[in-house]
């Protein structure tokens, strides 16, 4: 039996993704399982690692990209009794979702409830626990706070938005002209950053309160990072968890590392600036440190869903031979959502 992944064989522009023909099908070992996978999720994060810039993963060429998916349990390996064949689980893959079958370990899957569209519970495991934990495990917001997110029109920024709306809180986000719309469905305020000075723009919005915002997140990193800290209140918290601008080229190693000696400065020096502080996420790190954790709140976003409490924004859902197509528009930027690839077809 044949079947499909994508594969990489150098690091570059969306034509490095290749659709190829596999013609076995591969067996988990110790502690894996093999998943049929339904849903791979598509992100910046996958176009960072495409292009060999992203800090968590320097693996061995080729690979199959691929940071989140959703699937059923093919098979299980040796040894493995949890979970069960035949059940419909989430991974946070790193690599490897863009394929019709993923072998990865099991320790860190996440059942997903029966009835969910495994297009829109793809978004979970990257884009809205990303958010999630940032909201509600670094930050720790009370309903009303006022946060700003820093591209807001993308699959993170709508997760902010949508949960930012659930939680109670203010949200303010930064996109272009072109996509103010996705952030304004979420009832959040949208600010061109194309246009004028964005950080006076929001010290002007939050005017009648605390003229700065309580949290803001930035992935775009290194210089950027000063006009997130310039948005906060008095008190507020920038949270930093990427580095987009090197990821693109905008920016070279020494400014992305200067711009996380800021935030780590700032943080320890919160006494000098009216208590504004910082920290920096990543989940894979957070996943690692704090499994139960990342169960715990997936499961909380499962249910949220199930709820229809948050309500992801799935704007495109696609073969996975249009690989190349989806990665063109992630580097354009500004999509309002996420485009999930249909590994068995799009019917």
């Amino acid at each position: 039996m044949t079947w499909q992944n994508i594969r990489i064989s150098r690091f570059g522009g969306p034509e490095v993704l290749e659709l190829v023909e596999q013609t076995a099908i591969p067996a988990p070992g110790p502690g894996e399982v093999r998943i049929k996978v339904l849903a791979a999720g598509t992100g910046f994060t996958d176009s960072f690692i495409r292009r060999g810039r992203y800090p968590d993963y320097k693996g061995k060429l080729p690979f199959t990209p691929g940071y989140e998916l959703v699937g059923v349990i093919d098979k299980t390996g040796p040894g493995r009794t949890l979970p069960h064949e035949g059940e419909l689980v989430a991974a946070l893959s790193v690599t490897g979702g863009y394929g019709q079958y993923y072998v990865g370990p099991a320790r860190f899957l996440v059942p997903v409830p029966e009835g969910l569209d495994p297009a829109e519970a793809v978004c979970i495991p990257l884009a809205y626990l990303t958010a999630f934990q940032m909201l509600t495990r670094v930050c720790r917001l009370p309903p009303g706070a006022t946060i700003l997110v820093i591209g807001a029109s993308g699959s993170v920024g709508t997760a902010f938005l949508d949960l930012a709306r659930h939680l109670g809180l203010k949200a303010i986000g930064t996109c272009s002209a072109g996509n103010t719309h996705a952030v304004e469905r979420f009832g959040a305020t949208a600010i061109d950053y194309r246009a004028g000075d964005s950080v006076r723009t929001v010290q002007q919005i939050t005017a009648g309160g605390k003229g700065g915002v309580d949290a803001a997140f930035d992935a775009i990193g290194g210089a950027h990072f000063a006009r997130s800290f310039a948005c906060l209140a008095a008190g507020g918290m920038l949270v930093g968890y990427g580095s987009q601008a090197m990821a693109v080229g905008d920016e070279g190693l020494l400014s992305a590392g200067l711009g996380l000696v800021r935030l780590k400065l700032w943080g320890a020096l919160r006494w000098l600036f009216g208590g504004r502080h910082t920290a920096w996420y990543s989940i894979t790190d957070r996943r690692l440190t704090q499994p139960e954790e990342f169960k715990a709140d997936m499961a909380s976003l499962f249910g949220l869903l199930r709820e229809g409490a948050i309500h992801p924004v799935v704007i495109d859902r696609l073969p996975l031979s249009a690989a190349r197509d989806v990665h063109a528009r992630i580097d354009a930027g500004g999509l309002g959502g996420k485009i999930v690839l249909l590994p068995w077809g799009t019917s």
